[in-house]
């Protein structure tokens, strides 16, 4: 096993990543950033041992490679099966697939997540344009790069919190450790890190990107919802609520038809709002991931 065992950090994170295979990209990003936090910290503590030699003395307590990624291969398939919800047989028909989905918590997740996504888009874009308008202001001035650095790092913090945001309501993993801060290299090295990092690049244009989409998720969830229980609370509007005059027509039917055709509507409008916000919550998962995991193959 010696002779086959890394004999550098880097390699041995290679060989994890590669023992991992096509493992989820946030998977991916939180073995690497645990392994490497562990190596580094042995080496701190060793100072003089070299990085094969402390790279031996962990494989028995932290683990080879191909160890490492079982293990988290394992613990993820656990946790998956645990926050997984049971299907009910009734949802395997056709009307229970469409109005079992007030069963499912994620839609009540997925709603919230799009009636907030107003206000954390408004803060993420006007932080970006805020942050992007002073650093590039300020180069000129002595404490421009500093900013600029300061900046970018408080976009990767709130890149983590909008992850951690994004799982809990909607449901896709997104990484739950920061990126590993880089030790042994020089300022201006871990500045060009951060400037060619394309992920960097990507969290801004996700924040820039949030105030749009929240104004058209907020949008759609206030009007599917205020429209669906308008309709369904229009009986009873027109039974008890004397001083409103009442008047509904579908097609011209008169009201003894319409009234109920309109609650009806309303709960149709209130079923399928929860099935599109169950459908944005998968979309925008997968658009967060896309731009705010770095990829399993960097």
């Amino acid at each position: 096993m010696n002779a086959s065992m890394p004999r550098t950090i880097a390699e041995y994170l290679e060989a994890v990543r590669q023992a991992l295979g096509p493992a989820d990209a946030a998977v991916v990003h939180d073995a690497l950033h645990d392994a490497e936090e562990y190596l580094r910290s042995e080496m701190a503590e060793n100072p003089e041992l070299d990085e094969a030699t402390i790279i031996q003395r962990v494989a028995s307590s932290y683990g080879a490679p191909e160890e490492v990624a079982e293990i988290y291969r394992e613990t993820e398939t656990r946790v998956a099966k645990a926050l997984s919800a049971p299907v009910a047989p009734v949802r395997r028909t056709l009307p229970g697939r469409f109005f079992g989905v007030a069963a499912d918590p994620r839609t009540y997740a997925a709603l919230f997540y799009m009636l907030l996504s107003l206000a954390t888009g408004i803060f993420y874009f006007t932080w970006a344009i805020t942050g992007i308008s002073l650093s590039a202001g300020l180069m000129i001035l002595i404490i421009g790069l500093p900013f600029a650095v300061l900046f970018i790092g408080t976009v990767r913090v709130l890149s983590l919190v909008e992850g951690r945001i994004v799982e809990v309501m909607l449901g896709e993993r997104m990484p739950r450790r920061p990126l590993y801060a880089e030790r042994g290299k020089s300022f201006l090295e871990r500045i060009k890190h951060m400037l060619t990092d394309s992920r960097t690049w990507s969290t801004l244009l996700y924040m820039l990107m949030m105030l749009p989409l929240g104004v058209v998720y907020f949008t759609v969830a206030v009007a599917g919802l205020t429209t669906s229980m308008a309709l369904i609370a229009s009986p009873f509007a027109a039974l008890y609520v004397d001083d409103v005059k009442f008047d509904i027509s579908f097609g011209g039917l008169p009201p003894a038809l319409a009234v109920p055709l309109a609650m009806i509507a309303g709960v149709l409008l209130l079923f399928g709002t929860m099935h599109l916000a169950r459908g944005v919550g998968r979309v925008h998962g997968q658009l967060a991931k896309n731009l705010l995991v770095r990829s399993a193959q960097y």
